[in-house]
């Protein structure tokens, strides 16, 4: 089973995005920058979802580029999903290194099958 990892400071957006992939991915859920890094570092994960407002002393975006340029794993996918809907927003989430950015709400069905997309992607 695939393990993903959600980082998202709002409680209904993280147990909706719980519910949603429970079946199908091992999921972890977190609050804050801080307690992503606590698990994110002694795990191994398939792809990371990861709004843009955190909780904690970063945000998404400054989280994105400390994976990206100082991780064993800068190759995990990371997905901004946000309800940030201004193309500047689209533009610094690119200049992190996020690999996809979609804005909320966003269909359960084409999230769901562009996350399993990007797994794909990166494991062949």
């Amino acid at each position: 089973m695939y393990k993903m990892i959600v980082i998202e400071d709002d409680e209904l957006w993280l147990g909706s995005l719980k519910r949603i992939f429970e079946k199908t991915y091992y999921v972890d859920l977190c609050k804050s920058a801080e307690e992503f890094l606590a698990k994110y570092f002694n795990n191994h994960y398939d792809i990371i979802i990861m709004d843009i407002s955190l909780r904690g002393s970063i945000d998404g975006l400054e989280l994105t580029k400390k994976l990206k340029q100082n991780s064993p794993h800068s190759n995990t996918p990371i997905i901004c999903l946000t309800a940030h809907a201004l193309t500047k927003d689209a533009r610094n989430a690119k200049e992190a290194g996020v690999d996809l950015y979609i804005r909320k709400p966003v269909p359960i069905e084409y999230l769901k099958e562009t996350v399993h997309n990007l797994i794909m992607e990166k494991t062949v």
